[in-house]
């Protein structure tokens, strides 16, 4: 595939939302546009402004640092909508990764896209493609799944994943691995292709390939730690 590089200045826009990826673990990851955007625009809303004061510090950015999480998005947005259309330049960053993929930046997008707003996604880090493309599985098709419900609709939810054709992509927590992969093992079979990706892009980074039991044995005989992505060979027919 042909691609047209534009090099051209970069500029800031008035009235206009800008979500920026964050390194999903190396600081070595962020692009030279992300760090541009978030020392131009007027303000930075952070889903935890401890962990994103460190990456500014370590970019030289001194743009003012809002809270913007989970937990008062929804009492938030209609006054940072007002904001926007009053003129107000404004980026969106979360601990890692980019904003509103299984982290806060939805709502307030379609908000400000409802209200005539410009929003602009920038490129950049996400756990879930080098999470696939590494995994040894078919990735020309894949669905991503996310964070699966902790209760109600978590049986349906495994249900429907071990019937998906697909590649399918899952996060979870290091407390909740083994629990995952036991419900799998239950839905999927104990012999479905799965890779367990852990700490991406970080010093301890791991990759483990193999079937839903040999995961389940290694993970049992480990602590484990870190950001885990599961990506699940999808059913044969």
């Amino acid at each position: 595939m042909n691609v047209e590089m534009d090099s051209s200045k970069f500029e800031i826009h008035s009235s206009k939302l800008y979500l920026v990826p964050t390194p999903i673990g190396n600081l070595g990851d962020m692009t030279y546009r992300a760090v541009e955007v978030l020392k131009s625009v007027d303000v930075i809303l952070a889903e935890d402004t401890r962990t994103s004061r460190k990456l500014l510090q370590h970019y030289g950015i001194e743009t003012p640092l809002e809270s913007y999480h989970m937990f008062n998005e929804h009492g938030r947005v209609e006054a940072l909508v007002e904001r926007l259309m009053a003129g107000t330049t404004m980026a969106v960053v979360t601990d890692a990764g980019t904003p509103g993929i299984s982290d806060p930046g939805f709502l307030l997008t379609r908000e400000a896209l409802k209200n005539g707003v410009e929003v602009e996604c920038l490129p950049g880090a996400t756990a879930m493609i080098p999470a696939v493309a590494s995994s040894g599985l078919p990735c020309d098709r894949f669905v991503f799944e996310g964070f699966l419900p902790h209760k109600k609709g978590r049986h349906t939810a495994i249900g429907r994943i071990a019937t998906e054709e697909r590649t399918s992509i899952l996060y979870e927590s290091p407390y909740r691995l083994v629990k995952l992969l036991e419900e799998l093992s239950e839905a999927c079979g104990r012999e479905r292709q799965v890779a367990v990706c852990r700490e991406l892009s970080k010093l301890h980074e791991e990759v483990f390939r193999g079937t839903l039991a040999e995961a389940i044995t290694h993970f049992n005989q480990k602590e484990v730690k870190g950001e885990i992505v599961v990506v699940l060979s999808g059913a044969t027919e």
